[in-house]
């Protein structure tokens, strides 16, 4: 991949981002479906100007750690403890419901018992970034709605790691299992150790010592978070949640709410990478062959995610209309149902065409569920003023 290229495809990508986002602004329609709908003109199923999405997949994750980073820097450690120890039951029992349902919906399909295990499985997720990026964070309703969805979607993350560890390493027995799932909740608990040490002692020293000058402190921060995710990621967990406890533990340094409104922006620009490279992803001629069932079982995980996650958020206690909210919000697949179906394929578990019905699933799901939250609830990206709120 040539350096000319790569400037031609970000040419291509932000020039024809602003130009169909303009458009469905006028039409007022989600610009986030702008951007995945530019992908699918220009990506190999389109017009083929972009023909190896994945490089910009990879880049576009920045904003996805960004988006994590900044989530956790405004969530308190004690405020953290008490919303996963309340979500957890919702998280599980949510998760086994989702598998057993879309398992049997896959199953109903022709597919194997175990290509339908890890469709259900893979099914179970709910989008970080697609529910995340449609909160607003300003009004203390929303807040709280943000607060909820980050537990359950972080706990969905540690799930969803085992998971494609196990798939990655094959069929291994029992106790190897279980040796994965604790080594896996070692890090997760050494890593926050850490970065709550390296903040106390390092971190917020350097900012008491050059905090005039604000181009460090931006910069500072910036390489606090990805050395939170990178790390996180060379020991075996997620980009994902290294980012968000690096953000956690720097929730509480006095200079931690300035710092993320300048990080936005940046996180911005990562997205819009994001959303092209999965509608560039999206080919209609190899998912021809699993349409049916692709529509049926993306219409299912938008009927029954909304109603499951809403008896569950009851069940702990929350309101009627803010469980349904949060139903809605979730009823999606996700970012790593794709991993999941790329580590299924890569070990020989599901076939070309079990990956295809997931990838297609993921996507339909992103564009109805979208369009479900931005016309019913407030997001940032809406296009009317009574709905749009940051």
């Amino acid at each position: 991949m040539g350096f000319q290229n790569i400037i031609f495809e970000f040419v291509l990508i932000y020039a024809g981002a602003a130009f169909f986002a303009t458009i469905f602004l006028y039409l007022k329609q989600p610009v986030i479906l702008a951007y995945i709908g530019l992908g699918i003109v220009a990506g190999p199923g389109g017009l083929g100007l972009v023909t190896e999405p994945d490089h910009i997949e990879k880049i576009s994750h920045v904003g996805v750690i960004l988006l994590l980073y900044l989530l956790g820097i405004n969530l308190q450690p004690n405020r953290l403890y008490h919303l996963f120890s309340k979500t957890a039951v919702v998280t599980l029992l949510t998760s086994i419901v989702f598998l057993v349902v879309f398992a049997l919906a896959a199953l109903a399909f022709g597919f194997s018992i175990t290509e339908s295990i890890i469709i259900g499985a893979a099914l179970m997720f709910s989008s970080t970034i697609i529910s995340l990026k449609l909160i607003p964070t300003t009004a203390l309703h929303h807040r709280h709605t943000g607060e909820l969805m980050t537990s359950v979607l972080l706990m969905q993350d540690v799930i969803a790691i085992m998971l494609i560890v196990i798939l990655s390493g094959g069929e291994g027995d029992a106790d190897a299992v279980a040796s994965v799932i604790v080594m896996l909740f070692v890090k997760l608990i050494v890593l926050t150790i850490v970065a709550f040490g390296f903040i106390k002692y390092i971190v917020n020293n350097l900012f008491i010592r050059f905090d005039t000058i604000q181009e460090y402190t931006f910069l500072l921060a910036l390489g606090w978070g990805l050395l939170g995710a990178g790390t996180a990621q060379v020991i075996g967990l997620s980009y994902e949640m290294g980012a968000f406890i690096a953000g956690v533990a720097f929730a509480s340094s006095p200079v931690s709410q300035s710092i993320a409104e300048h990080l936005k922006p940046l996180r911005d620009f990562f997205l819009i990478l994001f959303f092209f490279s999965i509608g560039a992803q999206f080919n209609f001629l190899v998912t021809q062959h699993v349409l049916f069932a692709g529509i049926v079982i993306s219409l299912l995980v938008m009927i029954i995610k909304p109603i499951v996650f809403r008896l569950g958020f009851k069940l702990i206690g929350e309101g009627k209309d803010f469980s349904t909210e949060l139903g809605v919000r979730l009823g999606q697949g996700s970012e790593f149902s794709l991993l999941v179906a790329y580590s299924a394929f890569a070990s020989g578990l599901i076939d070309v065409h079990a990956s295809y019905l997931i990838q297609m699933v993921v996507i339909m799901t992103f564009v109805l569920s979208t369009y479900w939250v931005v016309y019913r609830y407030r997001t940032p990206i809406s296009s009317t003023d009574k709905n749009r709120m940051d």
